[in-house]
């Protein structure tokens, strides 16, 4: 039996050896190159994504809300904190104030008299229900030290006042200007609540009340909203301030955030079930009757699938505020005005400025409110804001100046998608109205339309900002008609996001980059004048199936008067007037056509894959000097004899053939 072979060194026409590389003038190896090949491709879609989303962002810049809850969060847990203890107080009090009269005795007979109900979160002078009114001079006996003149006849608050369901507070002055100072210093601030009662806030022309924060300790206005700040809030029943100025009031939420009026509960989440009676009925819109019958307010509907089988529910009166601002000043408040939950709100003649969010906001279940003759500037937010749940609100002749989001902002979303927690309608809200109005100068948006059903923005001035009218989020049967547009940055009037029948007419638009713009909508552009546009008159991007594009006329100079190529579905282009349009699609316009961002960085992937193409091809030597090879510094191998290897137990017989250790063959 023969042994194993013997392992031998590699013979001269061996290959070289790996570990010592290749031989002086052999052909060197082919790389495979995989590891270059798979960061060129990382490069690729890193490059390919990161491009994307860049232009993205660029193209879909949207100019969005400052930051008007820029605070700490420590100021902001504090601000959050503070507003939970004043509805603890609030509720406490009112608790206090039900419970005794309900227990009858010594101590209903003393909840009936003025009296300083003294709670956790501070103390309250609770003025119950009477026939005749609180007034300024009573108060100052009632509430002794803490409702005293000062030596500059102004008056200062230093405790909490609450005005019961049936009672009547009338701040007013027949000698002179009223002033009223709501001490709050850090730590304590003092306000005014009604829970269902009457407040009347009377001044005049010549003798305007005054209202604002105070800090005692500097003799100045509280303008520092961490700490909480004085706020005057009615709940509930009715709420009228005329010639008043007021100033520097609020914090954090709207129920806190100046001058509020807040209904006590949701109207429909308190009706009961009762029994027709009659009373004097009045017509609303969707085919329901409201009348009214003492304290009580009843709401007739006829439920769906139940025609003529009506059913009569009561709303306590309570459970919705109502009320007047009329000839009145607001500065420095967090909200100027906030409602909810109200009925017939009237807010007329007046100015806000300087609002740390909105300058009004009626929020959920704000029914039928007027706005008229109402300017609001320098809002840190937007200027009018009527938000989801508001429905037959009117706004005319009305003012938005230099506000940090939109000049109007119209919400009609609905509550809900779908299944939620609360119940909340999924149906969208509307019958809102911007008539005959101004926005000027708004760092956004002049009017930006939510969604929401029968909708309109009519004979109104939008001037300035990134965008003038903006409808978007699955609106239908949008009305913008006769207004005046010009100086904004991007587009004119905008329907977009789903928006559906929207009729945009017999509007004036100057100015821009594109007048009119219509993307994943439809909707009717007729009659519209087009002035001085520099890129487009009209953009259709994406679905607009269903839309009519007739009767424009487009005047301006641009790449082109219609951009149409983006659209798809069928639309009605018709008997449009483009005559004064001059297309000015030079050298100029052919490179930025080209050279769109998305353009360039496709570009620039294809130019480096074409270069990773390139280099790659053949099998020519791509490391090192062009045309040496790369290892010609190096020696020589040196050749060496073949040795043969033995194995230690075995030795060569004479004739050449190995015999084992132990002499066998």
């Amino acid at each position: 039996m023969s042994g194993p072979t013997p392992v031998s060194g590699p013979t001269p026409s061996s290959g070289p050896n790996p570990a010592s590389g290749p031989r002086h003038g052999a052909a060197p190896p082919k790389k495979k190159g995989g590891a270059g090949k798979l960061v060129t491709t990382l490069v690729v879609l890193g490059l390919a994504g990161g491009g994307t989303y860049a232009y993205r962002v660029y193209s879909q810049q949207d100019g969005g809300l400052p930051a008007v809850d820029d605070v700490s969060p420590n100021a902001a847990r504090q601000q959050s904190t503070l507003v939970d203890q004043e509805d603890l107080r609030v509720m406490q009090i009112r608790a206090k104030q039900e419970s005794d009269l309900a227990g009858g005795g010594a101590a209903a007979q003393q909840a009936r008299n003025p009296q300083v109900l003294a709670s956790a979160n501070g103390r309250t002078l609770m003025l119950p229900q009477r026939s005749q009114p609180y007034y300024v001079s009573e108060l100052a006996k009632i509430a002794g030290q803490d409702f005293q003149k000062q030596s500059d006849g102004s008056y200062l608050l230093s405790v909490n006042i609450m005005v019961a369901a049936g009672g009547k507070l009338i701040l007013q002055s027949s000698t002179g200007p009223l002033t009223i100072r709501m001490r709050s210093v850090p730590g304590a601030f003092t306000s005014i609540v009604s829970a269902g009662g009457t407040v009347k806030i009377n001044g005049s022309a010549q003798n305007p009340v005054r209202i604002t924060s105070w800090n005692d300790d500097t003799n100045k206005p509280d303008t520092q909203v961490a700490d909480g700040r004085s706020y005057i809030r009615a709940i509930g029943g009715s709420f009228d301030m005329k010639y008043t100025q007021v100033s520097n009031l609020g914090f954090w939420s709207g129920r806190t955030g100046g001058v509020a009026l807040t209904g006590s509960d949701r109207p429909d989440s308190s009706a009961e079930l009762a029994d027709p009676g009659p009373a004097h009925r009045v017509t609303l819109p969707d085919g329901q009757n409201e009348t009214t019958q003492g304290d009580r307010q009843r709401v007739e509907v006829t439920p769906a699938g139940a025609a003529g089988k009506g059913g009569t529910f009561e709303v306590p009166a309570a459970s919705l505020v109502s009320g007047t601002i009329d000839n009145s000043s607001f500065d420095g408040d967090a909200y100027g005005v906030f409602v909810t939950a109200s009925n017939q709100v009237q807010i007329t003649n007046t100015a806000i400025k300087n609002s740390l969010v909105n300058g009004v906001l009626l929020h959920r279940f704000a029914k039928n409110a007027t706005l008229e003759n109402t300017t609001v500037t320098a809002s840190r937010g937007d200027g009018f804001v009527l938000s989801r749940g508001t429905e037959g609100v009117h706004v005319t002749n009305c003012t938005s100046n230099d506000n940090g989001g939109n000049g109007f902002t119209l919400n009609g979303e609905p509550l809900a998608e779908g299944p939620s927690a609360s119940g909340e309608a999924i149906t969208s809200f509307g019958n809102n109205l911007v008539s005959s109005s101004v926005a000027r100068n708004n760092k956004r948006y002049g009017v930006e339309l939510l969604g929401g059903t029968a909708v309109a923005v009519q004979n109104s001035q939008i001037t300035g900002g990134d965008m003038g009218i903006v409808a978007r989020e699955k609106g239908t049967r949008i009305q913008i008609a006769g207004n005046q547009i010009k100086g904004f940055a991007r587009q004119g009037i905008v329907v977009r996001d789903g928006m559906a029948a929207a009729t945009v007419s017999g509007n004036v638009v100057s100015g821009g980059k594109t007048a009119l713009y219509i993307r994943n909508a439809n909707g009717t552009f007729n009659g519209n004048t087009v002035q001085s546009a520099h890129r487009h008159g009209i953009t259709l991007r994406g679905n607009v199936n269903g839309s009519v594009i007739t009767g424009n006329t487009l005047s301006g100079a641009g790449t082109s008067v219609m951009e149409l190529d983006g659209a798809t579905g069928k639309y009605q282009n018709a008997n449009n007037n483009i005559k004064g349009w001059h297309k000015t699609a030079g050298f100029t316009t052919w490179l930025k056509r080209i050279f769109k961002p998305l353009n360039v960085i496709w570009g620039g992937v294809f130019l480096l894959v074409a270069i990773s193409m390139f280099r790659s091809r053949g099998t020519r030597l791509r490391i090192g000097s062009l045309g040496s090879h790369p290892y010609a510094s190096q020696d020589k191998l040196e050749e060496r004899p073949v040795r043969l290897l033995r194995r230690a137990d075995t030795v060569p017989s004479q004739d050449g053939q190995r015999v084992g250790a132990r002499g066998g063959r």
